[in-house]
């Protein structure tokens, strides 16, 4: 509401909750721009009625086991879509679909967020600073602090580790490389050098395609601390493996108090990409990062960026898209800079601006 014009319906099973948000809103911006919906992902019949003169549905509430009501009622009703959601159910569902949305001229907008989401905006990113693309690692650092509140969206972090690969891609194909394969990354400033560890995000798959040139890329996480790391997340690991529907929420609590009580500083949200290739006859490096102190706000700024994208038609094309492969990158992160998120970037050690 702050970065658009747009009038927003605040959908939710509790609407009285709904409606006391919305009074916050339209306290706090101009025009009584919001308004509240009953809603519930489990009943297509409400989000149906819900939708009635809706163009695009933000799902950001942890509702994955219910996502083939959810996407299917908006496609069915016409509406355009987006999630916040990891899951790999949902997206077999959506690519399943994806034929018939782009049919129907629908717009869907999946894995959208700070991870997913942001890894392969940045690789799109350093790939313009060059004439041919060469490699293109992505590293992430996510540490919430001590304050860090529990709510349901842990499940959906249960997902990830659900369905946790460890591929990245050398010499012409994505490889294993388990997920005890530590890798050194230099974050520079107050993080520092931390290991970090395979992470495979589908919205990196097809970055190789798109790139040809490009022999080197993969996303890595940053180590939390000694006891998560090595304690707790195989736990988790085995606790998901041997019940992994009725062991979500107990791991994700077990997971969470690991975050909080062990949490060391720096408390920061980071992601940073290190790309190499040629440009002007010569070999040249880029290291560009985002960041921002709070995990949540990282996650619905570049959201909002991606629909400013969309509300003005630039991004709003029919099919199934990642995030990060829809939205402009370098407007993206221009826009999620006016929103609060710290972006740099440097060629050859050397700081520079693509403001342009």
């Amino acid at each position: 509401m702050e970065e658009s014009g747009v009038e927003i319906v605040i959908a939710a099973r509790h609407v009285d909750k709904a409606k006391a948000f919305v009074d916050d809103l339209n306290s706090e911006f101009a025009g009584s721009r919001a308004s509240a919906v009953h809603a519930d992902a489990a009943e297509a019949k409400s989000l149906r009625d819900a939708l009635d003169g809706i163009d695009i549905m933000v799902v950001a509430a942890p509702t994955t086991k219910y996502s083939d009501i959810v996407i299917e009622t908006a496609l069915d009703h016409g509406t355009d879509y987006l999630d916040i959601q990891v899951s790999a159910r949902k997206l077999s569902l959506l690519k399943s679909l994806s034929s018939e949305i782009e049919e129907r001229g629908l717009c869907f907008i999946t894995e959208a967020g700070f991870h997913p989401g942001l890894p392969s905006a940045m690789v799109r990113y350093a790939a313009l600073w060059f004439e041919r693309f060469k490699t293109a690692e992505v590293a992430g650092y996510l540490n919430m602090g001590k304050n860090l509140p529990f709510t349901e969206a842990v499940d959906e972090v249960m997902e990830i580790f659900k369905s946790y690969q460890t591929h990245t891609f050398r010499d012409g194909k994505w490889t294993e490389q388990g997920g005890f394969k530590s890798h050194k990354v230099n974050f520079g400033g107050e993080i520092g050098a931390r290991n970090c560890y395979p992470m495979f995000f589908e919205e990196m798959r097809d970055l190789p395609a798109m790139y040809p040139t490009l022999t080197c890329t993969g996303f890595y996480m940053s180590g939390t601390n000694w006891f998560v790391d090595w304690l707790l997340t195989p736990v988790v690991l085995v606790g998901l493996k041997v019940a992994p529907i009725k062991a979500v929420r107990p791991m994700g609590k077990l997971l969470w108090w690991g975050w909080r009580t062990f949490s060391r500083p720096p408390c920061l949200c980071l992601v940073r990409v290190a790309a190499t290739g040629t440009r002007d006859g010569g070999t040249q490096s880029i290291i560009a990062t985002v960041s921002h102190r709070d995990g949540y706000e990282l996650t619905a700024i570049p959201v909002v960026a991606t629909l400013l994208q969309y509300l003005d038609g630039s991004a709003r094309k029919p099919g199934l898209w990642m995030m990060g492969h829809l939205a402009e990158p370098t407007r993206l992160f221009n826009d999620m800079r006016k929103m609060g998120v710290t972006v740099t970037a440097s060629m050859n050690n050397k700081q520079v601006d693509r403001g342009d």
